[in-house]
């Protein structure tokens, strides 16, 4: 049976609304997913299915964007410097090595401290503080500032442990003052005990024959730079997908991976960051997302075996997953299939959840068609 789709849209976007409902109609009979976008501000759609509008999700990846929105403001107000050396921050991250890394070559997945020899425990990847005391002493996996790869799990403790040390609060402390609360954003880096009931666990992948054929044929050795970025080779490797299902992750909100949101959450998010919203100026000066959306990295990305594109932080998402936004477009996709980005040629701000994990990984692939519909919506308006 279809699942009923909810919400609304605003008129003009009622060709999201009909594009929606089509992919749901092809989906699975248990889909449970989330679309909600602003424009210039303005929330222009609103819609679910299979959930409530309230729901929230681990939203993997899509994470580390308010990882890289509390560092942009940071560098707004001066307080870091991106062509600072870590090390003035942080003056134990000179290890193995690594002590003429810039914050600018660290956001743009340069360190090549994508994991530790021999990994990390469940209550390590969901403790940031502890993730960045074992990868200060890391040898990196490549010299630092002559590649790039994706910091899978530990960027967010990679930045946040710069983030501590600069301002004496933790990424997210700053993230919650700053950002979260004044908008009473439905995304949180440490979901509150009240807030549980709200949380949907997430569903296990369910490929197709040929899918997990794909899969299988994927090179899984534990000592593969990707294998380490995504902890396969400790000693007990978590579950990636289940992450998010552990209360502790939820509780700490490491800022790679642990964020819990809605769709109306993440949207909010990236319209505060480029729009006027609720009354307030945006959060980020135009200098600001133009640096921050800045091609920082990009070609062959050592852990992903792919071509990737890097600004400082966020995707490059007009380069890696959306060629027809606009450039500079800031924003990140998670593991599950979630997706959120702010492009300020046209003012678009889009948050995707769903609850079951998507294949591959990565934006699930109806965000090519649910985010071309509504940016072809938002340049008509």
């Amino acid at each position: 049976m279809t699942q009923e789709i909810h919400g609304t849209v605003a008129d003009g976007f009622e060709d999201v609304r009909e594009e929606f409902a089509a992919f749901v109609a092809g989906e699975r009979p248990d889909y449970e997913g989330q679309l909600c976008a602003y424009v210039h501000g303005r929330r222009v759609v609103d819609l679910w299915a299979g959930t409530e509008a309230d729901a929230l999700y681990g939203v993997f990846s899509s994470t580390k964007g308010a990882a890289y929105l509390v560092a942009a403001l940071l560098v707004q107000d001066g307080t870091l410097e991106l062509d600072r050396k870590v090390t003035y921050y942080w003056p134990e991250f000179a290890a193995e090595g690594k002590g003429a890394l810039t914050l600018r070559d660290l956001l743009a997945h340069r360190a090549g401290v994508v994991g530790t020899d021999t990994g990390f425990t469940l209550a390590e990847l969901a403790d940031d503080r502890q993730l960045a005391e074992r990868l200060a002493d890391q040898r990196p996996f490549w010299r630092p500032g002559t590649a790039f790869g994706y910091h899978a799990l530990v960027i967010g403790a990679l930045v946040g442990e710069v983030v501590r040390r600069a301002t004496g609060r933790t990424l997210q402390e700053v993230y919650q003052e700053r950002i979260r609360t004044p908008y009473a954003l439905d995304f949180h880096l440490g979901l509150p005990a009240s807030q549980e009931p709200r949380f949907r666990t997430t569903q296990p992948m369910a490929p197709t024959p040929r899918q997990q054929a794909l899969l299988d044929a994927a090179p899984t050795g534990p000592h593969t730079l990707a294998s380490i970025a995504f902890n396969g080779n400790a000693a007990e490797p978590a579950d990636l997908a289940a992450l998010p299902n552990t209360p502790l992750v939820r509780a700490k909100g490491p800022a790679s991976v642990g964020g819990v949101a809605s769709a109306r959450g993440l949207a909010g998010m990236y319209a505060a960051a480029i729009s006027e919203l609720d009354g307030r100026a945006p959060l980020l000066k135009p200098d600001t997302v133009a640096e921050f959306g800045q091609v920082h990295s990009a070609g062959y990305d050592l852990v992903a075996r792919s071509h990737r594109a890097f600004g400082l932080g966020f995707q490059a998402t007009a380069d890696t997953w959306h060629p027809f936004l606009g450039a500079g477009t800031i924003g990140h996709s998670g593991a599950s299939g979630s997706q959120a980005f702010a492009d300020p040629w046209s003012g678009l701000a889009y948050g995707y959840t769903r609850r079951r994990f998507a294949f591959p990984g990565g934006a699930a692939p109806e965000n090519d068609r649910l985010a071309r519909a509504v940016h072809r919506a938002a340049l008509a308006a």
